[in-house]
């Protein structure tokens, strides 16, 4: 290799190597013949050329869920929202900024899916128009019209047929209430909740506090761990409930 950088016969770095072996040697194999979509991180919403709408999702909570269906043998569909992490290798990765581009890729891959895992954290309005150019101080008070985006979870929650569908909220309060409520109004059949004002449970860290609500209201309380070990209990309980078939 002339640029010492590229082409054929380069070594991956490290971190790539270990992922792959990893994959390779993982004993359990209970998700092969799977189709998994996963969306992961935030939705930016452009206000004008240099402000934005967005959140403090790092995404890592979705891509450790995803690297852990794909060592176990699915075949995964990631839908990402902006981050600063590298992919899990073998993954069908759909970039997109925006709610509505989340809302359209999800919706067109969603039906040769067997289980659906929503972990993005997607804005849940828009501003209503966005300027050509940079607006400008003009005064000491600035409006800001806010509209809805798509629910994306609520729309997949319709059309779930027999996939199974696992969705995420990050709370600040009543955490199972809130988690109940979603679960109902979602069509979910489990829920990983975590409350963000926890030490180690917030966004941009490597480890989460979560329950895992499931619709018949068994609640699975898991201690401080890292988001890898999050992801392997999460996957394993959705496997437990997925029908044998896949779609």
């Amino acid at each position: 290799m002339a640029c010492g950088t590229t082409g054929i016969g380069r070594v991956p770095d490290p971190p790539t190597i270990v992922e792959e072996i990893v994959r390779v040697l993982n004993p359990k194999r209970d998700l092969e013949g799977k189709r998994i979509l996963i969306t992961a991180g935030p939705t930016v919403e452009a206000i004008d050329p240099v402000r934005f709408i967005s959140n403090r999702s790092s995404g890592k909570m979705g891509y450790a869920i995803a690297e852990n269906a794909l060592s176990r043998g699915a075949e995964v569909v990631l839908v990402t929202g902006p981050v600063n992490i590298q992919p899990p290798i073998g993954a069908e990765v759909i970039s997109v900024t925006t709610a509505n581009e989340m809302y359209e890729a999800v919706m067109n891959n969603y039906q040769t899916c067997s289980g659906m895992i929503m972990m993005a954290a997607v804005a849940d309005y828009r501003s209503e128009t966005v300027e050509e150019n940079k607006i400008k101080k003009t005064s000491d008070q600035m409006t800001i019209h806010l509209v809805k985006n798509h629910d994306i979870a609520a729309e997949l929650g319709k059309v779930k047929g027999e996939r199974i569908l696992v969705g995420a909220c990050a709370e600040t309060e009543n955490l199972l209430e809130n988690a109940t409520k979603k679960i109902q109004a979602k069509n979910f059949d489990l829920i990983m909740a975590n409350d963000v004002t926890e030490e180690g449970a917030g966004f941009g860290v490597d480890t989460n506090i979560v329950q895992i609500v499931s619709k018949d209201g068994t609640i699975t309380k898991l201690p401080l761990m890292s988001k890898r070990d999050v992801a392997e209990r999460l996957v394993s309980t959705i496997v437990a409930i997925m029908p044998k078939q896949s779609i």
